[in-house]
């Protein structure tokens, strides 16, 4: 997983939005109902946030709350992971241009390696093969790309899972709150309208659920699918061009060496430098 670089507060004010999120929606659920006529006045209508635990039961309700905890879990997981500032740190590029136009490619290589953000592994695995030609370095890093977008899809793939697993979870406790109610029909005694009352509720209450699961999780599962796209458009564009930089400072750097041209101010010291055309410069 990528390590969360910067400020803290950020990361975490991912999780407290979410939290205020869920915070509304049981505020919204568990406000009793408006007041309703009886015969010889007004009554308050039960709690319908008790009613819907009530109703979804002791199978269907832990289940649907486990699968909701881990929808809210994945969301709050992938805000935070899928975020250019993630993929590409503040201030990253610039030094690694900076290292680079001054020749100091083990510095750059060290820097690289050091970093877990997604540029930084792609730039690695790139660098890596440097030395055997830009087209081989090329297909290096956009391989690592495939190789860690792989890794992001796959927990987006489960969100796609949570959202067609929750009608179907829904579609089970409405034909089992209609068997319910057709067994007190068939009893062959007149039928007791709270018993059919609970059976269709368990039915409605359940399908409800599952609905609610499955629209968030279908809409992030596009989001982030689109999100993950555009950042690894983003990142290979960016690690093309910074390995195509240092492929061509790597060949001056060896034509100076060759030549015993002087270099300027801003070069790197000469042992680095020697060690940096080793393990960079193509054959």
């Amino acid at each position: 997983m990528t390590q969360l670089p910067g400020n803290p507060r950020t990361n975490w004010s991912h999780v407290l939005m979410m939290g205020l999120v869920l915070s509304s929606v049981l505020m919204v659920l568990g406000t009793p109902g408006a007041a309703y006529a009886a015969d010889e006045g007004s009554k308050e209508a039960p709690n319908i946030f008790l009613h819907i635990i009530a109703s979804a039961g002791p199978v269907f309700g832990p289940l649907l709350l486990i699968v909701s905890i881990i929808l809210v879990s994945l969301i709050v997981l992938l805000a935070m992971d899928l975020r250019m500032s993630v993929a590409v740190p503040g201030g990253f590029v610039d030094e690694f241009a900076d290292m680079v136009n001054k020749r100091q490619f083990k510095q750059a290589f060290d820097m690289c390696r050091d970093d877990s953000s997604f540029l930084a592994r792609v730039m690695t695995a790139g660098m890596a093969r440097l030395q055997y030609g830009i087209e081989d370095a090329r297909e290096a890093a956009m391989n690592m790309v495939e190789s860690v977008k792989a890794g992001k899809e796959q927990l987006i793939t489960y969100l796609a899972t949570i959202g067609t697993l929750g009608p179907l979870l829904g579609l089970v406790g409405t034909v089992w709150g209609m068997i319910m109610s057709f067994m007190e029909l068939s009893s062959g005694e007149t039928p007791k309208a709270s018993a059919l009352a609970a059976g269709i509720s368990h039915a409605l209450v359940v399908t409800l659920l599952g609905i609610g699961l499955s629209v968030p999780a279908i809409f992030c599962h596009a989001f982030f699918k689109n999100r993950m796209t555009r950042i690894t458009m983003d990142t290979s564009n960016l690690a093309d061009d910074l390995l195509t930089q240092m492929y061509h400072n790597s060949k001056k750097a060896g034509a100076d060496a060759t030549t015993g041209a002087p270099t300027s101010k801003s070069t790197a010291s000469a042992p680095v430098t020697a060690k940096a055309d080793q393990r960079v410069r193509p054959e």
